[in-house]
């Protein structure tokens, strides 16, 4: 194999995606910021968080996978100069994703009563209902944010949702922290605190997104005069028919690590604070990966309008090469400081609740050992479905998401996990399972496709 045709790639994905990576890590370092903040508090309130947010995270990963259709309509747009079809993927997407916010919202507002029914400790279900309210609250500015950022993306202008995401770190860091201990003029809200941060932060998130790209020249046409009058079912449809797909991708993966949460907290309050901070550590990575997803979807896209396929190829392989090198390396980062890690998120000085935080942190360092083997897997499969949807093949890799996370790894959880004494670990073991299953599926659906549009290429060609 002639590696070089893939390493000439390399410094143009780079380029591109290092802005996406710090935004999608800037998603989660919010996550992870107030995990740490609230562990300081107790291992009970960061169980607590850590509930709250598995529902949330079902919600973001509905209203962000929704919005990734916009990004391959708009990336083939771009490659063929059609401005109409652009503006009209722009229009459309943002009126879906307010909807979708909407949805999402009251979805978690009305179901937060199931919480009561998941098996869960008492005292982390009584801190973890109002801290869903806000949280939930926040889908709502965050999607309709992903509608400006996908459209961004698929424009191949990737830093405007990293400085938006820059910004709205520092903003929630700061609110998280002064709102937490009641510094200076601002109210001790405890553990509150931290969701009202996330809140601030996520509407400032998006309105700098909004303005900054009022101020681009390029983004001026199809900003200017937003009006839904200009909606087209026909649009909407096609966009609906790309978006569905990819949210349930999206939600089939999230959905056992949400499950994993829960089944966590029926194992008690120690098992469900290691599990969030694992969680915490292998989502910060999978961050690189969502980033280089999104790289893939753009340049596929691109190449798709061009009908350049072997070129097509080329790209996308090249980034599952980039993916793979990056996470080996990650997992020997977590090798190595596995048992170092888990310090960040308790307090060590807590004498009142240190023999928990001791068992918590034991545990948590056991868990990481096999989330640096499963999220090579994890960054493959991720990768791999952004080049896909760059193709706008959705419906089969969907399929696939579900058998692999919910036929496959979900029985492997349930089972290690609560039926043998590996308890949390044999969870985490189902969430390798069906991450290593969505990989090499992925792959396989990737290649035939990809060797079919060359073939058909070729005979054409030939005729």
């Amino acid at each position: 194999m002639n590696w070089n045709i893939y390493f000439k790639e390399f410094r143009y994905n780079i380029r591109l995606a290092y802005p996406i990576i710090l935004a999608m890590l800037g998603h989660t370092v919010v996550g992870v910021v107030d995990n740490i903040l609230v562990g300081k508090i107790g291992a009970t309130e960061l169980a607590a968080a850590s509930l709250a947010n598995s529902f949330v995270f079902i919600g973001i990963s509905i209203g962000v996978g929704f919005s990734t259709a916009i990004t391959p309509l708009v990336a083939v747009a771009d490659s063929e100069n059609n401005f109409e079809d652009g503006r009209k993927t722009f229009m459309n997407g943002l009126f879906l994703c307010i909807l979708m916010g909407l949805i999402l919202f009251f979805g978690l507002y009305f179901f937060k009563p199931l919480i009561r029914y998941m098996n869960q400790p008492e005292e982390v279900i009584v801190l973890a209902k109002p801290f869903l309210d806000i949280v939930a609250m926040s889908l709502i500015p965050l999607v309709i944010y992903q509608a400006f950022k996908q459209f961004s993306d698929g424009k191949s202008k990737t830093k405007n949702a990293m400085f938006a995401t820059i910004i709205a770190n520092l903003v929630n860091v700061f609110l998280s922290y002064v709102l937490i201990h009641g510094v200076w003029i601002f109210p001790k809200m405890g553990m509150m605190g931290a969701a009202y941060g996330t809140f601030v932060a996520r509407i400032c998130m998006l309105i700098y997104m909004y303005y900054s790209m009022r101020s681009q020249m390029v983004f001026k046409p199809f900003l200017e005069r937003i009006s839904f009058k200009e909606m087209d079912f026909g649009f909407m449809k096609k966009i609906t028919s790309i978006g569905l797909p990819s949210s349930m991708q999206s939600f089939f993966e999230v959905g056992l690590f949400t499950a994993a949460v829960w089944l966590s907290g029926m194992l008690g309050t120690v098992s469900q604070a290691a599990n969030q901070i694992a969680l915490s550590m292998a989502s910060m990575t999978f961050m690189f990966a969502s980033g280089l997803s999104v790289a893939a979807m753009i340049r596929v896209g691109n190449q798709r309008g061009l009908k350049n396929y072997p070129q097509l190829q080329i790209v996308a392989k090249s980034i599952m090469l980039m993916t793979a090198m990056l996470y080996t390396f990650f997992a020997l980062f977590f090798v190595i400081f596995h048992k170092y890690i888990p310090l960040l998120f308790l307090d060590g000085a807590d004498l009142m609740n240190a023999e928990m935080n001791n068992e918590v942190i034991a545990l948590a360092g056991k868990l990481l050992l096999i989330a640096a083997i499963f999220q090579i897997s994890d960054g493959l499969q991720v990768t791999i479905l952004g080049s896909l949807r760059g193709l706008q093949d959705v419906n089969i890799p969907m399929i696939g998401c579900f058998i692999s996370y919910w036929i496959i790894g979900f029985p492997v959880a349930l089972v290690l996990g609560l039926q043998t004494s590996l308890g949390a670990q044999g969870i985490w073991y189902g969430l390798l399972a069906g991450l290593t299953a969505s990989a090499i599926f992925s792959y396989l659906r990737f290649n035939y496709l990809t060797q079919k549009l060359i073939k058909t290429r070729s005979d054409l060609a030939t005729i």
